[in-house]
């Protein structure tokens, strides 16, 4: 379960994020390119867009369901 008190500085206000756990395996930004990037300057990713629509909620609870280390979180 992702650590909000651990949460990757880069990540936009809002429900979902990324915390320090992140092995940037790119899968979240795979699911969901809209919402996940990949930080240039070290190997994690995080939110830089949060989700508006059902739709992409969807993808952003897919992210978070496939990542192998349980670091993305939703507080919403």
């Amino acid at each position: 379960m992702a650590d909000k008190t651990i949460k990757v500085a880069e990540n936009v206000p809002g429900p979902y994020y990324v915390d320090e756990e992140c092995i940037a395996c790119e899968l979240c930004v795979d699911t969901a390119p809209d919402h996940f990037k990949m930080d240039d300057d070290r190997p994690q990713a995080y939110v830089f867009k949060q989700p508006e629509t059902d739709e992409e909620k969807d993808l952003c609870e897919d992210a978070l369901g496939a990542c192998p280390v349980d670091a993305i979180g939703n507080d919403g």
